[in-house]
């Protein structure tokens, strides 16, 4: 990413990065709506909409890659990529036809620049400044877990300041947001987040064979299995119980789910990639662990 990184450098330096501006033709006017078109690339879905200065959502597309990425059990960074070069296209031709404007009528143009798949986020990346550079608009480049804590603001009314928890297949963030780009970070994992620790452990259990779990992904098929299992039947200790302070941790309750998962495996006489009898009862009690570390 380096040339595209070095492109998006030369664009803040050059001012093109800075606040939207209403154009001198318009000044006489009471008020010039500014249409924003966001793109996102950071993992597995292509996605674009534009926005007004309101934040009403005039248009978005998404292409989901879920399901090429559950046959291979889970996202391989160089399909990821290939898919959003086949789709970003199309995806933002989508958003800006539903929303009824082109990308002359843009105020700017947003992109997804961390944190994520490097492969993944070039793409959006270098799709985004063809256009900046074609339509002479300027770039605001977006901190995606900055932007989820915003998100709220979108739909209601909350002042400054807001606490905030962000969790993800990659993130476990706590957070206290204080402006648009004034965060006081509070904790965050230190190890892995509890969207992947939930994947891991679905993988290691198999869950995808699960006749009720056809087609889901991993952190859904264990939500799905838990709420008909007792979670009461296997008890994990809580991690970092010792420490005061705001971070989190996934990995070792990982490995206490694994070893749980061999010690059922060796009573029931079943071989790795076999569903145990009792999965409903660690997918139950796996997700009241994780919940109870989260609060």
């Amino acid at each position: 990413m380096n040339g595209v990184a070095k492109s998006l450098l030369k664009w803040v330096k050059g001012g093109r990065a800075a606040g939207l501006r209403s154009g001198s033709a318009h000044s006489g006017k009471q008020h010039l709506r500014q249409l924003v078109l966001g793109i996102e690339t950071s993992c597995d879905d292509t996605g674009a909409a534009v926005v007004d200065d309101a934040g009403n959502v005039l248009g978005e597309a998404l292409h989901c890659q879920k399901e090429v990425h559950l046959q291979a059990g889970g996202i391989i960074p160089l399909v990821a990529q290939q898919l959003h070069r086949e789709n970003i296209e199309r995806v933002v031709k989508e958003a800006l036809s539903i929303s009824g404007v082109s990308a002359r009528d843009l105020a700017a143009i947003a992109t997804t620049v961390k944190p994520g798949l490097a492969l993944s986020l070039d793409v959006g990346l270098r799709y985004s400044l063809d256009l900046v550079n074609r339509y002479q608009k300027p770039f605001i480049p977006i901190h995606h877990m900055e932007a989820h804590a915003l998100t709220i603001r979108l739909t209601q009314h909350v002042e400054f300041p807001f606490l905030v928890l962000l969790l993800s297949g990659g993130h476990c963030i706590l957070a206290v947001a204080r402006g648009v780009s004034d965060f006081l970070l509070l904790g965050q994992t230190i190890d892995i987040a509890p969207g992947d620790m939930l994947d891991k452990v679905a993988r290691r259990l198999s869950v995808r064979k699960h006749p009720e779990c056809h087609g889901m992904a991993g952190g859904k098929a264990i939500e799905h299995l838990a709420q008909t299992g007792n979670r009461q039947q296997h008890l994990f200790r809580l991690p970092m119980q010792q420490y005061r302070n705001c971070d989190f941790s996934f990995s070792g309750l990982q490995n206490l789910v694994n070893k749980a998962i061999m010690q059922k495996e060796k009573e029931e006489g079943i071989q790795e990639g076999a569903i145990l009898s009792c999965v409903k009862d660690i997918a139950a009690a796996v997700q009241h662990a994780v919940a109870l570390h989260i609060i």
